[in-house]
């Protein structure tokens, strides 16, 4: 090899090196990584606390709850929208193809934090704080009432799900919905500061931010959700055309062209399954002999069968698990919750329990969410990942697991039905069609498509009740039992509205994921008809579940998604599981007519 001159090479040298690429000190990312986590878990734990405090112990005018839960939000918020938080985190991600995923994943989350509380607009950011700390105050402070008494939540939903007198249907059904009018000036507050605070680390809107985290465009989310209505429809009309008739029989009424609201038993019409009680499977009548508490310990019993650990003392002794009786001096939000107070063992649950079918289910759910959380909180995950692989994830196995409970196989284990019981498959199926079918045109239809009005629309106030109304029509067939003007703000009588805004897709989302783990499970594990299993007691589901949901935001989810079922998202299995119920449906629909068009536009 012939040599250089010496002043080439010297020369070379320089070039080089001035050329070469600068790298990133992994010791310094893995320090501030660390000292963010430690901060961040600090400050997350105060929030839960004074948030925790706010929704189970409201007194009618006593601020301090809610004083306390605004500071803890807004010394969370200073922090993780910090300047110097957000120029490291975008410092390191520079270097991105050098650091490890994990890494990659605490980076970004940092960056997607801190775009709900950029500092650079620190006053705007206080702004939203307390505006969405008092709209709290005021939802679960409301007191509801019906012809000069006060009635609760569970009250109202009785009446909506026992009472045949359509006259007071439709004023428990009124009642429901006057806290819109409360609400109503502090959601347009709300939108507009949402808005303006995500605008400071360049999302366009709150909606195009909240889908960002499945790592979708906000186009992209919704043409997901249109594709899944698209798919559903064909079955909802026929559900839409079968509870329309037999809706008018029961009620003895003209059969109309839309679903009168206060005909259903659900205040949004999301869940019609109540139309549909099944010989063999009326588990009310079992359960309303049990006591609240029995259902609280019989969800821990299920998971434990399947080789989950017993739940921690503290959420036996820290959780809200009942109603809170009229004379207590203090109410508390009564929508059912869980909760990871700590990103550790500190797991609690919210709810108000009546032995009924319905909590039943719901408890089953919502420690699904539980030990969901106890799962992920091993050293491999770090606190800032303590999360679902998306947010769909976090619903989809807490729905899956109610819908196994709900199983007849299951419920004849727990002896709640005689093991020789002769169930009306067909009519199981059709009842639970009214529940997790009719759900997805309410929640990618519905309640989707009014947010992205809401905030990448920018909707005018004076449009909100006719804008919500006309998509309530359009995606679920349902119209109000009189008009609705603008005074009025239905949306707002839905609690995600409020303070689980512009998400709700995840609850869609979430079902199209639960049919194909269920699916996976069903046929790969137990090797049983899906309409037709036991969970109970089989470890390996407990194992496949473990590592499943161990993971926690750690994993990629398109990627877990495809590894644990095989498939990529995909409504396949959810609409495989009711196959058989379109035939059914097209028999007994025979002669009727149907006034929901042919297909969705």
């Amino acid at each position: 090899m012939k040599r250089q001159p010496l002043i080439f090479c010297s020369l070379l040298f320089f070039i080089t090196s001035c050329t070469t690429s600068p790298s990133v000190d992994q010791k310094k990312v893995a320090a501030f990584l660390q000292t963010y986590n430690e901060q961040y878990t600090k400050l997350y734990s105060k929030s839960s606390e004074m948030a925790w405090a706010v929704q189970t112990h409201i007194v009618a005018g006593d601020t301090m709850n809610a004083y306390n839960s605004r500071m803890a939000d807004e010394a969370m918020a200073a922090f993780t929208g910090s300047k110097e938080n957000i120029e490291q985190a975008q410092a390191f991600l520079k270097f991105e193809k050098e650091l490890d995923p994990i890494s990659i994943k605490q980076l970004k989350k940092i960056l997607f934090l801190a775009a709900s509380s950029p500092q650079t607009i620190a006053d705007v950011v206080k702004d939203r704080i307390k505006a969405e700390t008092a709209q709290t105050e005021k939802l679960y402070g409301y007191k509801f009432m019906l012809e000069g008494k006060e009635i609760t939540p569970n009250e109202i939903n009785k009446i909506l799900s026992e009472q045949t007198d359509l006259t007071l249907r439709q004023k428990a059904w009124e009642s429901s919905k006057e806290i819109g009018v409360v609400l109503k000036p502090g959601l347009t507050n709300l939108v507009a500061l949402r808005n303006k605070v995500v605008q400071g680390l360049g999302y366009d809107d709150y909606f195009t931010y909240m889908a960002s985290e499945y790592g979708l465009t906000r186009k992209e989310m919704m043409e997901y959700l249109a594709k899944f209505n698209k798919e559903l429809w064909p079955l909802y009309r026929e559900l839409h055309t079968y509870a329309r008739y037999e809706l008018a029989a029961k009620f003895k009424q003209p059969v109309p062209d839309l679903i009168p609201a206060h005909w259903l038993t659900n205040k949004w019409g999301q869940d019609w399954n109540e139309m549909i009680s099944v010989k063999g499977m009326n588990l009310d009548s079992a359960l309303n002999k049990k006591s609240a508490e029995w259902l609280a310990k019989q969800g821990e019993n299920f998971y434990v069968s399947m080789g989950f650990p017993t739940l921690p003392e503290t959420f036996w002794s820290k959780s809200s698990f009942y109603p809170v009786s009229k004379d207590a001096g203090y109410k508390k939000n009564t929508h059912a919750s869980a909760w990871h107070m700590n990103l550790d063992q500190d797991v609690r649950t919210l709810m108000s329990i009546e032995p009924n079918a319905e909590w039943y289910e719901t408890i089953h759910h919502e420690y699904g969410h539980i030990y969901y959380y106890l799962c992920y909180s091993n050293e491999k995950v770090p606190n800032l990942l303590r999360e679902g692989a998306n947010r769909a994830y976090h619903e989809a196995v807490g729905s899956m697991l109610g819908l196994a409970a709900m199983q007849q196989p299951f419920v004849a284990n727990l002896g709640l039905i005689p093991a020789s019981a002769s169930v009306d498959t067909m009519n199981q199926l059709l009842k639970e069609a009214l529940n997790y079918v009719v759900f997805i045109p309410w929640s990618a239809g519905t309640m989707s498509n009014f947010e992205h009005d809401l905030y990448s629309q920018q909707l005018s106030p004076d449009e909100y009740n006719t804008r919500w109304w006309n998509y309530v029509k359009k995606y679920q067939g349902i119209a109000p039992p009189t008009e609705r003007d603008e005074r009025y703000c239905d949306a707002a009588s839905k609690t995600h509205i409020n303070d689980d805004p512009a998400g709700y897709y995840d609850y869609a989302l979430s079902y199209i994921i639960l049919f194909q783990i269920h699916d996976y499970i069903s046929k790969n594990i137990l090797h049983q008809d899906p309409r037709f299993t036991n969970y109970f007691g089989n470890k390996e589901i407990g194992k496949y579940l473990n590592d499943l949901l161990s993971v926690g935001g750690a994993a990629d989810w398109r990627v877990l998604l495809k590894e644990k079922t095989g498939e990529d998202l995909s409504a396949r299995a959810m609409l495989a599981y009711f196959n058989p119920l379109m035939a059914y449906l097209k028999e007994k629909n025979k002669g009727r007519t149907y006034s929901l068009p042919e297909n969705l536009n």
